[in-house]
């Protein structure tokens, strides 16, 4: 594995000038349940509304002038699509993404707003990589992978990076996984500066891929998912195996119940707008109380991008 710490260290002076450094919260209310002590990183706060866009941009400031010139493009559900026309726009360089249908609307009125080219397929896995190549081979622009490109891994562990470096050694980190690329960077990030710090990420049951890949020991990529948190039902990146296998990460599987009920404790008592992908970092410390209990944990609430008038305890039936 090529990356290390000091990518993590580059990204932060790349990025710099163009992301928010994210507030950490606290609630004494969530500690008193949780049985723990939890410095939230707020990603919701980041650009875009969501961690993704530090790891774009990261990977379109990383590229030379000639290439970057030709354009990028990526297939998202939206978060990393929006973060990659942002990061784009901030550069003067055209931004291609491929949405699945049945993404979430206002992730891709993002996407639509922030200057790039929506182009949509089928919502499964192979026809987003399918439209994405088509996209590449038809434009020359860049591919810049949601989560297995190593520019945008180092980005994304930039989030870990300031949250430890404004709390102070920390005995656990927890972030969710979807992909990969987050709690990749984040381990990087986290076991740089605290090397026995622990790390875990928080899955949906409906889509564990990584789950399964780390009980098997082999990874796993035919699990359809079925999850209400969007941002989580990308397949299991073949880097990233290898990067929570490297870094001892512990996946936490957590139901949408659990998920749905922990991202209305978060509205009511950190006062804040989160998406249920965020959710999964506390509905986890909740549910697997015993991994945290009398711990110092730092918990990154990946993104905001939500839907109001679908509020998922208003909407969402029981599973």
């Amino acid at each position: 594995m090529s990356l290390a710490f000091a990518d993590v260290e580059t990204a932060v002076a790349r990025i710099a000038p163009h992301a928010h450094v994210t507030p950490v919260l606290r609630s004494r209310s969530l500690d008193e349940l949780a049985g723990c002590t939890i410095a939230f990183k707020c990603e919701n706060f980041q650009r875009v509304g969501a961690f993704k866009f530090r790891g774009a941009c990261n990977a379109v400031w990383a590229l030379s002038d000639d290439v970057a010139a030709r354009g990028v493009a990526t297939h998202s559900s939206g978060n990393h699509g929006a973060a990659l026309a942002l990061a784009a726009r901030t550069r003067g360089i055209p931004a291609h993404v491929v949405v699945p249908e049945g993404a979430v609307a206002a992730k891709v009125a993002a996407i639509r707003a922030y200057g790039a080219s929506v182009h949509v397929c089928a919502p499964t896995q192979a026809a987003r990589d399918e439209a994405a190549a088509r996209v590449v081979r038809e434009t020359g622009a860049t591919l810049v992978h949601p989560f297995t490109n190593e520019n945008v891994i180092a980005g994304q562990g930039t989030a870990a990076l300031e949250l430890l470096r404004e709390t102070g050694e920390l005995d656990v980190l927890i972030a969710p996984i979807g992909g990969g690329g987050l709690i990749g960077g984040s381990a990087i990030a986290a076991k740089g500066i605290f090397p026995q710090i622990r790390i875990f990420a928080a899955e949906p049951e409906g889509a564990a891929d990584a789950f399964e890949s780390m009980r098997r020991g082999e990874r796993v990529a035919d699990i359809v998912p079925d999850t209400i948190c969007d941002g989580l039902r990308a397949t299991f990146g073949e880097i990233n195996f290898t990067l929570l296998r490297e870094y001892g990460v512990e996946v936490l599987p957590v139901s949408d119940a659990e998920t749905i009920a922990a991202m209305r404790l978060v509205f009511e008592r950190l006062k804040i707008v989160i998406e249920p992908s965020s959710a999964v970092v506390l509905a986890a410390i909740l549910r697997y109380r015993e991994r945290f209990a009398g711990l110092r944990a730092g918990a990154i609430l990946s993104g905001g991008n939500v839907d109001l008038d679908a509020m998922p305890w208003l909407t969402c039936c029981a599973r």
